[in-house]
């Protein structure tokens, strides 16, 4: 290599770190997988506003919904791989493989992981007027009238819907799955009776729970949540080791510079890790998450393998 092109590659090398160090430098766009009032919403918005105080630059959340929220991710994998453009999605990004069979891009191959935001439990809610005081009083009625009750979901692949899959494999029931565009519509279905139930997430059943509209029936953690604590877990209904936890992640494209995908990993987790914001977290039971990119990209592979799995063991065909 001549003495010119050596000095144009060190001043690239050089200019790597600063571009890093000062990034960002205009708007950064958050794509939210799921509708307003969603899980992935809340969580999402929540860290964009800390994120946006921290740097001083707008973080704008656009919710992009549908299939299960492939749609939100699919514009993520095709936009340029600056940083400029990320993705705020939850543990639907790694069932949807194994529930459609042609996906615009590749789970594992056309992303970059970038942070685990939080996760907590999903809250099993129907209506007060259904009649049912716990699990076992539903899973004797679905029994008595297999495929008659109608359980949402906030769309095929949602981590909604795979956690009435893993229900139905432990309790051995049979009833009919009814995806909606998103959460706020299957709670208010679930709610008006229009459907019998729901594995509403905690941060968004809070409200109703509390608020007398809808009867919680069971947690889907191995361990009860500290914001419902009269609510048992599915495991002490007399499921043993059931157990699911709906989490949220941040993604942005393949082949973002290292050293700004690190940068976001550190700022995301400082965030996380604010009073403010942690308290602001675990009040809406959602636990912040604090993982390095490469325990991220561990965590997601397994996810998606283990996921796989038990939409097989489910019945469920990629179609």
């Amino acid at each position: 290599m001549g003495f010119r092109k050596l000095l144009i590659a060190l001043l690239a090398l050089a200019a790597m770190p600063a571009f890093a160090q000062n990034y960002p430098t205009k708007p950064v766009r958050l794509i939210i997988a799921f509708t307003p009032g969603s899980s992935t919403d809340i969580i999402g918005r929540a860290v964009a506003a800390k994120l946006q105080e921290m740097w001083g630059q707008p973080v704008v959340g656009e919710n992009r919904v549908g299939a299960g929220g492939s749609i939100g991710s699919a514009v993520v994998a095709k936009a340029d791989p600056d940083g400029y453009t990320l993705l705020a999605n939850s543990s639907a990004h790694v069932s949807n493989p194994g529930i459609y069979a042609s996906m615009p891009y590749d789970t594992l191959k056309d992303f970059t992981n970038l942070a685990l935001l939080g996760g907590g439990p999903n809250v099993l809610i129907v209506s007060p007027e259904a009649g049912w005081k716990s699990l076992r009083d539903f899973v004797d009625v679905a029994k008595a009238s297999p495929g008659k009750l109608n359980f949402s979901s906030a769309g095929i692949g949602s981590g909604t819907h795979f956690n009435l899959e893993k229900l139905k494999i432990a309790t051995g029931i049979d009833v009919a799955h009814v995806p909606y565009k998103g959460t706020p519509e299957a709670i208010a279905d679930t709610i008006g009776g229009r459907v019998c139930c729901y594995w509403a997430p905690l941060n968004a059943a809070l409200p109703h729970v509390n608020g007398g509209r809808a009867l919680a029936l069971a947690v889907s953690s191995a361990q009860r949540s500290a914001l419902l604590p009269n609510v048992p877990t599915v495991a002490e209904q007399g499921y043993a080791g059931f157990d699911y936890t709906l989490w949220v992640g941040l993604w942005g494209p393949a082949k973002m510079p290292a050293d700004v995908a690190a940068k976001i990993n550190r700022d995301v987790n400082a965030a996380l890790a604010s009073p403010d914001l942690q308290g602001r977290l675990m009040k809406l039971g959602t636990a912040p998450g604090s993982l390095s990119i490469p325990q991220f990209t561990e965590f997601v592979t397994k996810e998606l393998a283990e996921t796989k799995k038990i939409l097989q063991a489910a019945g469920i065909k990629p179609q």
